[in-house]
């Protein structure tokens, strides 16, 4: 074999083994892009990148089976038939001209590619990060530069952070989006206590950029800016892996550190998934639970594990046993939990479950519903009531595609539920009200009695006062199109350590 043979003979394999991993990994990113859609919805590209960026220890594994079967699998055996098709040498076979293979290859991959590319919202996100935005440099408010007045007795804060809980599992005659409300429960705490509504009944806030996952929703409902997730912060300290958090922001908790509460994080799950415990760590949290001390303490199996780790009936009887702990000190406490049984998909069914639905999720939401005011009414029996606030929040709207496209009209607009209940403050306007999951941040310290200079904290309003929200003077769509955009503010002040 000549020396020019056998280097045609390496282009070529080599040719074919580049086309071949092109066409893999297209394939994968295609069926991935579909899976990831399916399951978690249209997000956003911001979450599917903080998904593969962030600490994920503690994932549900039947997600992780999910992806496997029907993202992975998919993708490797269309992938390797193709390439068996184009580049497998047989004799006795229609065979492609070369260059047609090449172009076949290059022409699918490219495809392939595109059409994930549109359907994770990866252009949109591309396009957004082209673009620039001052809405940091115009609008943010720091809170260490806001002149803040807490009350001289503090109030305490329950914060429950109700994972996928919307105003949509109301009826339609309420302004949710089914024929029967599942949430009578969380309806009637909202109609006698203090509910922030998009309308004239029980209603909600509306996500930004950012917000769409967990701990987007912790971070914009507690700091008041979306969590963004620059390509540029590649070493990883925005996302926890470090222990390190958005370190140049000052939120809710670091503010009521500083105001000598004793405060307190309780999660079903390990609390590391996602960053969340890095978050609070890193923002003077003293205390935080989860499936880990949760077995320490008792409260389930050293083994034990379902779902994404213990179910709500737990954890609320974990709370309980705390928070009666947590009131007996001196100083004023501020104590976080996050339910977990409604996550996507479908829910988890515990025992305290009903079967009155056709729909697995109808039951575990109707459960979580009878759940937390169950809870709600435990506290509103302890001594330390009197003086504490309690805000019932969902986190984010659910990532259950496909019961929502079984069972919401699609032109259906979505909000999260609220519930203010003992606050400290009554609201000038609470109704018809434009407003989004930044807004949480200032009129959490109103509701504990907290004045804010100018009303404003973050890129949210206090919804107690009459000062119009951000979404009400741009309008929502024009708001988030400036959040979601690339912000050189965000990057140069949240993502390392600022002197105060």
């Amino acid at each position: 074999m000549s020396v020019t043979t056998s280097k045609r003979k390496f282009e070529h394999i080599f040719v074919n083994v580049a086309l071949s991993v092109l066409i893999l990994l297209s394939f994968l990113c295609f069926f991935s892009a579909i899976w990831y859609v399916s399951v978690y919805g249209r997000v956003g590209f911001d979450s599917i990148l903080y998904t593969l960026t962030a600490d994920l220890g503690g994932v549900q594994s039947g997600l992780v089976l999910g992806y496997l079967l029907k993202g992975a699998l998919p993708g490797v055996l269309c992938g390797g038939g193709v390439c068996f098709f184009l580049f497998y040498p047989r004799k006795k076979r229609l065979v492609l001209k070369r260059w047609l293979s090449i172009t076949v290859s290059l022409v699918l991959s490219v495809g392939l590619l595109v059409h994930a590319a549109f359907h994770t919202e990866l252009v949109d996100y591309i396009l957004a990060n082209i673009n620039k935005s001052a809405i940091f440099e115009t609008e943010y408010r720091n809170p260490n530069t806001v002149n803040l007045t807490f009350p001289e007795e503090k109030r305490n804060l329950v914060y429950i952070f109700m994972e996928s809980m919307e105003t949509s599992y109301l009826d339609d005659s309420m302004g949710g989006g089914l024929e029967s409300n599942l949430i009578p429960e969380l309806t009637q705490l909202a109609q006698e206590n203090i509910n922030f509504s998009h309308n004239e009944t029980v209603g909600g806030f509306r996500e930004v950029p950012g917000s769409g996952w967990t701990i987007g929703a912790m971070v914009a409902q507690t700091a008041g800016i979306p969590l963004k997730v620059p390509p540029t912060a590649a070493d990883g300290n925005s996302y926890g892996g470090d222990g390190v958090f958005l370190p140049g922001v000052t939120n809710l908790t670091n503010i009521l550190h500083e105001n000598g509460y004793y405060q307190a994080l309780m999660v079903g799950s390990d609390v590391n998934f996602g960053g969340r415990g890095a978050y609070y760590r890193s923002h003077g949290v003293d205390k935080i639970y989860d499936l880990f001390t949760a077995r320490q303490d008792g409260i389930v199996d050293e083994d034990y594990f379902v779902w994404w780790g213990m179910e709500d009936m737990y954890l609320y009887e974990y709370a309980k046993q705390e928070l009666a702990e947590i009131a007996a000190q001196e100083q004023p406490f501020a104590f976080t939990m996050l339910t977990v049984d409604t996550h996507h998909v479908g829910g988890y069914k515990c025992s305290l479950c009903g079967a009155d639905h056709a729909e697995n999720y109808d039951n575990v939401i109707s459960c979580a519903s009878k759940q937390v005011a169950q809870f709600v009414a435990w506290i509103q029996q302890q001594p330390f009531y009197e003086n504490t606030t309690i805000i019932i929040t969902g986190d984010h709207r659910s990532m259950d595609g496909d019961y929502f496209a079984r069972n919401v009209d699609g032109g259906y607009v979505r909000h999260m539920y609220n519930c203010f209940i003992n606050a400290a403050a009554q609201p000038s306007n609470a109704t018809n009200r434009e407003f989004t999951t930044v807004d949480m941040f200032p009129t959490t310290l109103r509701a504990i009695g907290c004045q804010i200079d100018r009303d404003r904290l973050g890129l949210g309003t206090d919804l107690f006062s009459d000062t119009p929200t951000l979404a009400e003077e741009m309008g929502y769509t024009a708001f988030c199109n400036e959040v979601k955009k690339d912000s050189a503010y965000y990057t140069n002040h949240f993502f390392q350590k600022n002197e105060k």
